[in-house]
């Protein structure tokens, strides 16, 4: 005769942390705040404990009195990071943020946590210095896919270097060169070197002259890969422009942003699973570089016969 399990009593659900963050309410770290500060009611009880679970389907959630409607839409935008924004939610620096560029913190100064914007996040990093193609959404599943070297997805950057490297060097970084892994902050503190060596890149020049321009495609995205790619064959990195992320190809002006398109949301999600994506085959201007301005002509006056003077 057979046994009839008994029925389980390990709670069910999702975590209050989770389901608030697929909210749009905070992170999950934020989250976790909020909950603790007492801000919180399940189905009328105040709940601190960070291990509840709920149903959104079924319980009745709050956040400072407001109820949850539920996991809002996901949204995904291209945003074109100027050189000196930081690519963080906060900074505790106070230096300009990405957040900024899509006006996000003064929604939420207007409207705290229930913002009439979904909470995005930016997905892989550019530092400070570095300005380009920059993903942002609230989809964190597939911002997770893309952010694992693993996946392979595409990246192209435009990089001006201190200095023309010689052929043998690039092909030194087009092969694959030992590099730092981690931040350099943390490689100076501990003194301890910890060396990865890079995937083969692709790499062409071009723009020549003392300092060129390079246009170099990546399948990893390690802390500043490139500047210290190139620092290793002795150049430093001067500028970093994305210009490429995945099927995406950069389109819109500094400081500027657009949502995507549903066909290019596709392709991101092709690209995530490891399949073969196409980008635009014509560059836009925002992808390309500026023509050099040719310098000023100085002015020199005529030699030889003198000038005729005027009758009196």
């Amino acid at each position: 005769m057979k046994s009839v399990p008994e029925p389980s009593d390990a709670p069910t659900g999702e975590r209050l942390q989770k389901i608030l963050a697929r909210a749009g309410i905070a992170s999950r770290r934020a989250a976790e705040a909020i909950i603790l500060e007492g801000r919180v009611q399940l189905n009328g009880k105040v709940v601190t404990e960070l291990g509840t679970r709920a149903d959104i389907g079924k319980d009745h959630i709050r956040v400072d009195g407001k109820l949850l409607k539920g996991p809002e839409p996901t949204k995904y935008y291209m945003v074109n990071k100027p050189r000196g924004y930081v690519t963080t939610l906060d900074d505790p620096e106070h230096r300009p943020t990405v957040m900024q560029l899509l006006g996000q913190d003064k929604q939420r100064q207007a409207y705290g946590e229930h913002s009439t914007m979904p909470r995005l996040y930016p997905v892989g990093r550019l530092d400070y210095l570095s300005e380009g193609l920059l993903l942002m959404t609230n989809d964190g599943d597939l911002a997770n896919k893309l952010s694992k070297a693993a996946t392979g997805v595409l990246k192209t950057y435009l990089v001006k270097v201190s200095g023309a490297p010689t052929d043998q060097a690039i092909d030194q970084l087009r092969q694959g060169i030992m590099i730092d892994r981690g931040r350099l902050a943390d490689t100076r503190s501990t003194g301890r070197r910890d060396r990865i060596l890079t995937q083969p890149a692709k790499i062409e020049q071009v723009r020549r002259g003392e300092n060129p321009w390079f246009e170099v495609t990546l399948t990893e995205g390690r802390n500043r890969q490139l500047r210290k790619m190139f620092e290793e064959i002795g150049h430093h990195v001067e500028k970093i422009r994305r210009i490429g992320y995945g099927a995406l190809t950069l389109d819109v002006p500094p400081g500027g942003y657009r949502e995507l398109l549903p066909g290019e949301v596709q392709a991101l999600n092709r690209a995530a699973a490891g399949k073969k994506v196409e980008r635009k085959k014509v560059l836009p201007e925002a992808a390309q570089l500026k023509k050099p301005v040719p310098p000023k002509r100085k002015f020199r006056p005529r030699t030889g016969t003198p000038p005729r003077r005027r009758p009196s």
